[in-house]
Formats: C-alpha cells, sequence, structure tokens
C-alpha cells in the first residue's frame, strides 16, 4: 500500500465489467473485495480479487476512522435522479439493483455477498456478529439472508425497480 492516491480505471466503484452478459448467458462470478486501513498511514484501501489494488481513500477524510471502525455495510443501492417533486407521477424507478432479480430467486439469478467477515485487531479475518438486515422498499428491492459451511454469512439482494407490487 504506497504513499499516494491511486485509482484503477479498469476496476472501480461504478465500473461495470467487462463481458457482462445478462443473466441467462451468464455462469455466476466470484469476485473477492476487500476493504482494509493501512496501519502505517492510515489510509483505506480498495481491493478487487488476489492483489488488485484499485484505490485508497486518504485518511484525513475520515478522522473517525483512524485506526478501526465499528460498523460495516454491505448491499447495494439505486440513485433516482428523476424523482417527481412537486406533483406530477411519483412512481418507482425501473433501476435495477444487483441483477434486477429478487433475492429468494436464488443462485443463479440473484446477487449475493457471500464469506462476510472483518479483519480484528490481531489482521485476522472473522466472521461477523450482530447481523441485520433491510429493505426499504421490499416490494422493489429485497434481501434474505442465511449461513452455510461453505458460503459462511451470506445474502442474496436486488430487484427489478418498478414492477406490478412496485408501482
Amino acid at each position: 500500500m504506497g504513499d499516494r492516491e491511486e485509482w484503477r480505471s479498469e476496476r472501480g466503484i461504478g465500473v461495470a465489467k467487462k463481458g457482462r452478459k445478462d443473466w441467462k448467458g451468464a455462469n455466476e462470478e466470484d469476485e473477492r473485495v476487500a476493504l482494509a486501513v493501512d496501519p502505517k498511514h492510515g489510509h483505506w484501501w480498495l481491493q478487487f480479487g488476489p492483489g488488485l489494488l484499485v484505490g485508497y481513500w486518504p485518511s484525513f477524510l475520515f478522522s473517525h476512522l483512524r485506526s478501526h471502525a465499528s460498523m460495516v455495510q454491505f448491499g447495494g443501492e439505486i440513485v433516482n435522479t428523476r424523482s417527481s417533486l412537486g406533483g406530477g407521477s411519483r412512481s418507482h424507478t425501473s433501476t435495477q439493483m444487483g441483477s434486477g432479480h429478487f433475492a429468494d430467486e436464488g443462485f443463479g439469478k440473484a446477487s449475493y455477498f457471500r464469506n462476510l467477515q472483518v479483519v480484528d485487531w490481531d489482521n485476522n479475518l472473522i466472521p461477523l456478529s450482530n447481523l441485520h438486515f433491510l429493505a426499504d422498499h421490499p416490494t422493489c428491492y429485497d434481501i434474505r439472508a442465511g449461513t452455510n459451511t461453505l458460503w459462511g454469512d451470506y445474502f442474496y439482494f436486488g430487484g427489478p425497480g418498478r414492477n406490478i407490487r412496485c408501482p
């Protein structure tokens, strides 16, 4: 982890994965994502896969996170920049979250996070505790959680946005 701020353009937040197919023609792909604090400089690094450091957030941006975080959040988010304010139709956006499939459609369709872990004070990966799951608009996007020996703590999430149950 270096001394300068850098972002890799081939992978990053909001960057679509190359060769992306719709779910009918795609194989499930896992991608390891890690976010960790550099103990020497206090920068928060984003890493994809084994060793691809995408970039970091400088320590001065997060003075309250100098040495640790007290909460971790995983999930998806959509933004509706064309919401109707001050009258007119207030229909929900048709922006998809994840693959655009609801969580209960499971493996092969719904997006997921698995093997959810955090790094402890001794730099060891440990499972999460005290998990809470929330879907603000469950008829538009939802979430289903579980635990097993292969995937550890995991959840499926997503949805199509506006649909017959989410006008």
